[in-house]
């Protein structure tokens, strides 16, 4: 059994809440901008500045809204919306109100906002559209009250509070503590129904300050930080992040729609961005088939190698002067154009949610864009442990943060300890006990392993190790991962348990699909013919045979067979986080998955 703490570094008082900050910024840098946003979706639109004493009157006059609405200290609000500047005046107003915030993703069917809703008992919801409001009433029909963004629901909610006065609203603001649920987070929910998160704002907060003044201070203590935020703020992860923020004053700008995220890039200029490695593999693929299309291709992937060679040597003494000479040439060339579309600003980003992998890495951080994995669960309030500027180890998911404790079980569990760690699951006592031990461990169902530096490498999760016909324990996602990194492939599920050997169900990129047909003269070709084109096929062999170099031989892939359709959120396959629902999709593609075996 092996141990690593980091001791806090900022021991937060149980007096503070999450909307401190906001007042008190309000008072001390009244003009200084706080947040950037555009007016609809035009990409052309141009950003506005709000203030410190801009966002806290809105805030202020939305959280007056409610108190006169009738919602009490501890009313569940949930709020069903795209990434967008009303998502967090709506979240901040919740907190100002005294009230806690369910979060829930845009993408719910009327089924899942019933669940969440009724679960959680919430007496009132923002939602963002018409077609959102259509799917609350339609879910929960006697819920009292509910305001849609795009419908004057903020307007409304002024008009509403415009005679509760300061006093009321700072009282209500001062009867929430460290130990005051905050939010509770649904998790995305492979399996079954999903279970609400009980977050404090004590969890949020010591969390958000001692990752952001310990292992990531240097990327938010630089003049002219700015971040966009364009992953679901109903997800632990860009939601601590945007606590992060709002707690530093970085710059914060939304972008709501995933077809903007690159013009808006260009155009905010950010110094910092989240992601999750799809983002990243994306930017990659996108950059490669660019190169090709334009007869670059093979400038580009020497430039690729460069990057890695250059990026490895910095982690092992700094590289020579011919890496040194030949990393300067492609930073004209090729790393400096990269960085160009990302507004030219940006240095570093944080990746969390799965495995970015090794490569990837190295590349981004060559191209100058260095990028740091982390992991944590909704659980954890998002991050448990992350990797640092100057002690970057890329292909782990670095060093706990500070006030965290990791340790690795006799079975390869990880355990987590730490003020991070939240209050339990929502009307489910029994879960609470099965994932928090009488010493205050919470157990997260990943495996993996601590060096002797305390950098943590996941291996896989618990629940999800396969076990062959002939005994051997094989953990899916390392494959997975390596796989869905190449340009042409959108999800992979490895499959294999109980059965005589390993093999795996991919689907194909269908906007990558469209541009390799472009340039391989296969413009009028379906997607089902494409399944089975032998250069298609060729291609995903190759990705296959990669990902394979990593295992043990009774652990590889021996066969592939490839889907003519998208896994996706809308499919019913993926979770809003991108995790494959293993049991729906092996449910759906039993009858691929038995042509595996001879079925």
């Amino acid at each position: 059994m092996r141990e690593f703490s980091v001791p806090v570094l900022v021991d937060v008082p149980l007096s503070a809440n999450c909307t401190d900050v906001v007042f008190q910024r309000g008072v001390d840098e009244p003009d200084a901008v706080v947040i950037r946003r555009k007016e609809g979706e035009d990409p052309a639109a141009p950003w506005t500045p709000v203030t410190a004493a801009q966002f806290r009157d809105r805030v202020a006059a939305v959280a007056k809204g409610l108190i006169a609405a009738g919602i009490e200290p501890g009313d569940r609000v949930g709020l069903m919306s795209r990434t967008r500047y009303e998502w967090t005046v709506a979240d901040y107003a919740i907190w100002a109100a005294g009230a806690v915030g369910v979060p829930i993703y845009e993408t719910s069917s009327a089924e899942q906002v019933k669940w969440i809703l009724t679960d959680s008992g919430a007496k009132a919801a923002f939602v963002e559209t018409a077609a959102h409001e259509e799917t609350v009433r339609e879910a929960v029909p006697g819920l009292p009250l509910l305001w849609r963004i795009d419908g004057g629901g903020f307007a409304e909610l002024e008009r509403l509070g415009a005679d509760v006065s300061n006093d009321t609203l700072a009282e209500r603001r001062a009867s929430r503590g460290g130990r005051d649920l905050a939010t509770i987070i649904y998790t995305s929910g492979t399996t079954g129904m999903p279970k609400g998160c009980r977050l404090t704002h004590d969890n949020l907060l010591f969390t958000a300050r001692n990752v952001s003044r310990g292992p990531l201070e240097a990327l938010f203590d630089v003049e002219g930080r700015a971040a966009l935020l364009f992953l679901p703020l109903a997800h632990s992860f860009a939601r601590l992040i945007q606590v992060v923020l709002i707690e530093t004053g970085t710059v914060l700008a939304h972008s709501p729609n995933m077809k903007n995220v690159a013009p808006d890039l260009r155009e905010f200029k950010p110094t910092f961005l989240l992601g999750v490695p799809r983002v990243f593999e994306k930017v990659y693929n996108a950059a490669e088939q660019k190169a090709n299309a334009e007869g670059k291709g093979k400038i580009f992937h020497a430039a690729v190698r460069a990057a890695i060679e250059w990026s490895k040597a910095e982690s092992s003494g700094g590289a020579g002067l011919g890496a040194r000479l030949k990393h300067a040439a492609f930073d004209k060339l090729v790393y400096g154009k990269l960085r160009a579309a990302t507004g030219g600003a940006l240095t570093a980003a944080v990746s969390g949610g799965s495995a970015l992998g090794e490569r990837l890495g190295h590349f981004f951080r060559g191209v100058g864009i260095e990028v740091f994995e982390g992991w944590g669960l909704t659980e954890t309030s998002a991050p448990s442990t992350v990797n640092i500027p100057g002690a970057n180890k890329i292909g782990t998911v670095g060093k706990p943060f500070p006030g965290v404790s990791i340790r690795i079980a006799d079975d390869g569990e990880i355990l987590v300890k730490g003020r991070h760690v939240f209050d339990g699951y929502w009307n489910n006592e029994r879960a609470t006990k099965e994932a928090i031990d009488p010493e205050g461990w919470f157990h997260t169902g990943d495996v993996g392993r601590l060096d002797e530096h305390g950098y943590l490498s996941i291996t896989g999760r618990k629940k999800e190790i396969l076990v062959t016909a002939g005994g051997k324990n094989v953990a899916p996602a390392p494959l997975e991962d390596a796989i869905r990194a190449h340009r042409l492939i959108s999800q992979v599920m490895v499959v294999g348990d109980g059965k005589p050997f390993i093999g795996a169900i991919v689907t194909l990129d269908q906007e990558a699909m469209e541009q390799w047909k472009q340039a391989n003269g296969r413009s009028g070709a379906s997607m089902a013919e494409l399944c089975s084109d032998p250069a298609v096929v060729a291609e995903v062999q190759q990705a296959v045979d990669d990902a394979n170099r990593m295992v043990s031989k009774a652990e590889q892939i021996k066969k592939f067979s490839i889907l003519d359709i998208e896994l996706s959120e809308d499919s019913g396959h993926v979770t809003p986080k991108q995790s494959i629902k293993r049991h729906v999709v092996a449910r759906d593609f039993a009858k691929q998955i038995d042509e595996l075996y001879g079925g």
